[in-house]
């Protein structure tokens, strides 16, 4: 009998065309509208990187002033003090580590047809490219010797790859970055991470930035002082030169700790507050705050990827989804209600209310599915036009196969929901008052 039912909704959608129409238009703008914002919430509040984000750790030390410092006042700043940064990298304290901050540098080409341009990097251990799962188009990471050793090495991402090579394999040449030589060691195929959870801080478009042009050693950059592109904080006046400001209390510096096992984030907490201690008999940590670690999805909760306009947004989705099920409630008691003659003659050969009730009930669900082809149709759209916006929006405005499967379902279930009053009403119909005003 579900099959008859389906074939005889597929039929009702042409007994009252521009009812139908009507009904499938209010739906599929109603999901269109709660989707597309749905979409963008779940791509900036999923999890980028699930099989070890509850491995990955910053650390946060509190270097601020004691000025004015009340007892769980918030972190001076989110990142870390050169000093600080220096230590947890000495200290093999994890399986890995790596500190991070962002650079600019000029471009050389050797290329007669590129003029020099600027470009984006970051500054970096070894350990980075392992971290974070970083995938090599070409060549490697360089080693940990090379740490060690601050050697002008470097690795490129994809896009300055192809502009300045082509097709050509670039490992093992020298590229010339703000007037002295790097060789080339690596090339990182294309990296899409969303959230961008380790470049929050310092990037124009924070969490949901571009890929970086290319990567230096840490150690590197600090000896060849390379300027420094990211967002800086000094609570005190610092001398002339780069070595006082490295030797300041300037946070400027990212951190991240990778464990061997989730467990061991206990371990993490116990070097982080001996190391606090530490310091303080040196002077330094002077507000004795609390030493904080944050796996990946404490941090962007710590960071408000996900904020609250972007939960209210959402809201205010569904808000009109539900107004958009109130009106098609409306239609559907229209369309049910010239049918009233039918049902009475079905009844009276018959029919129970059950059936009647089936048939209804599969008939508005043919309507959310004509309503879901079209709802996903209108919501690509959104979408696309909401990746038009910038290039932040371009990373977040795409649908995943998830969303795909509940654009369908939200339709089903809202028109089965929209169906459910007026499919009750008809049932309720006597089939002698029918008969008899036939």
């Amino acid at each position: 009998m579900f099959q008859y039912y389906f074939v005889l909704g597929l039929r009702s959608l042409r007994r009252n065309p521009a009812l139908t129409a009507l009904m499938v238009l209010t739906l599929a703008v109603g999901v269109a509208a709660s989707v597309a914002t749905l979409t963008i919430l779940h791509v900036m509040s999923g999890d980028p990187i699930p099989h070890k984000s509850d491995r990955l750790f910053v650390p946060l030390v509190d270097n601020g002033p004691p000025q004015n410092y009340k007892p769980g006042d918030e972190p001076n700043d989110n990142q870390l003090s050169y000093t600080d940064a220096k230590n947890f990298l000495n200290s093999k304290a994890a399986e890995r580590a790596t500190a991070i901050y962002g650079t600019s540098v000029a471009v050389e080409p050797e290329r007669k047809d590129i003029g020099v341009f600027t470009a984006r990097g970051l500054a970096v251990a070894s350990d980075y490219f392992n971290m974070f799962d970083a995938p090599f188009l070409r060549g490697q990471a360089w080693s940990p010797a090379d740490d060690k050793a601050a050697a002008n090495v470097v690795v490129l991402g994809r896009k300055l790859a192809d502009k300045l090579y082509g097709d050509t394999d670039p490992v093992g040449q020298r590229i010339t970055l703000s007037g002295k030589q790097y060789q080339i060691v690596g090339v990182l195929d294309k990296w899409t991470v969303v959230p961008r959870f380790h470049r929050i801080i310092g990037s124009a478009d924070g969490a949901f930035s571009d890929e970086d042009d290319m990567f230096v050693p840490f150690t590197t950059s600090i000896r060849n002082e390379m300027q420094r592109n990211g967002s800086t904080s000094c609570t005190d006046d610092i001398a002339p030169g780069y070595q006082a400001f490295i030797d300041s209390e300037c946070t400027w510096i990212q951190f991240w700790f990778e464990t061997r096992n989730a467990s061991d984030r206990a371990s993490l907490q116990n070097y982080l507050d001996s190391y606090a201690a530490e310091q303080r008999k040196l002077g330094r940590l002077k507000r004795n705050a609390a030493n904080r670690l944050y796996d990946v999805r404490e941090w962007l909760d710590f960071m408000k990827v996900v904020g609250n306009d972007n939960k209210l947004s959402a809201w205010l989705a569904f808000g009109f989804l539900v107004l958009c099920l109130v009106n098609t409630i409306g239609l559907l008691l229209a369309k049910f209600s010239v049918r009233a003659a039918e049902v009475g003659i079905r009844r009276a050969l018959g029919a129970s209310r059950r059936e009647i009730f089936q048939q209804f009930l599969i008939e508005t669900t043919v309507v959310g599915l004509v309503g879901g082809a079209l709802g996903l149709a209108l919501a690509f759209g959104a979408l696309a036009l909401i990746a038009m916006q910038s290039t932040a929006l371009t990373v977040v405005a795409h649908m995943d196969w998830i969303m795909l499967l509940t654009t369908f379902a939200m339709a089903v279930l809202s028109a089965v929901l929209a169906g459910l009053l007026p499919t009750w009403r008809a049932c309720q119909v006597t089939p002698a008052m029918q008969l008899k005003s036939q």
